[in-house]
């Protein structure tokens, strides 16, 4: 069975820098494949640091705000 991979990524919006886990599932290879998808509207994160001093647990995103997403 094949399981998700998880990546560390850092996404920049107009007004902050998130940097958390990102699961890419099983039938996908990289981060654009899962952001390429039209029906997902939202990235979910977990694990998430914001604007290098706040910590969350879990973050969602709407792909819209979003100005780059960098794997790390």
């Amino acid at each position: 069975m094949v399981e998700n991979k998880k990546v560390r990524v850092r996404i920049t919006t107009l007004n902050h820098t998130y940097v958390g886990d990102f699961v890419i599932p099983p039938m996908r290879n990289r981060v654009s494949d899962v952001l390429n998808e039209e029906s997902r509207l939202f990235v979910n994160l977990t694990d998430v640091v914001i604007n290098d001093k706040t910590q969350a647990d879990f973050v969602s995103l709407n792909k819209n705000l979003i100005e780059s997403i960098q794997q790390m």
